[in-house]
């Protein structure tokens, strides 16, 4: 026995104090779930002297991430302007009788063929696959296609009950 305390006893007190010590000395830091270390001190040691409160640090770590003088003038370069978009061949092309051309038309065609001729006009016309310039030309194109298959579908229809 050691001092009044049996052997087993002083080395669970100073381990204890031990334990103590050690959660004191660890310094609180600014955690991300999931990461197992810490980016930046939320407080300082005050008793340290030229300590930097935290506000500093988290301002001075801001700034270690930004460019330095001579990489902010790499940034400021604006970059070349986008070129303008080339009109579409079909952009000249918008009365119904262009346009039941280009649709290839014929009065022989049935409702599934009539509708393959829709389907191909719309892969090369439809105003999604044109610049933002063109899109209402489009619109109006597609929508007197559409129209001229609507009118060739239902005479076709009426021919058929003939």
């Amino acid at each position: 026995m050691l001092f009044g305390k049996s052997l087993f006893q002083s080395v669970v007190d100073r381990l204890g104090e031990e334990a103590e010590d050690q959660e004191t000395a660890e310094e609180p830091g600014f955690r991300i779930s999931g990461l197992a270390t810490s980016f930046i001190p939320e407080t300082t040691d005050q008793s340290t002297p030229g300590a930097r409160p935290q506000a500093d640090q988290r301002l001075d770590a801001y700034f270690s991430l930004m460019a330095d003088e001579n990489e902010q003038e790499l940034v400021d370069i604006e970059p070349p302007a986008p070129p303008t978009p080339q009109p579409p061949a079909w952009i000249d092309r918008l009365s119904p009788q262009d346009i039941a051309a280009d649709l290839g038309l014929l009065k022989e065609d049935d409702r599934d063929r009539l509708q393959e001729r829709r389907r191909a006009f719309a892969r090369d016309n439809h105003p999604d696959t044109v610049a933002a310039e063109y899109r209402d030309a489009a619109t109006m194109r597609m929508k007197i296609a559409n129209r001229l298959v609507d009118d060739a579908i239902s005479r076709s229809s009426l021919a058929q009950k003939r």
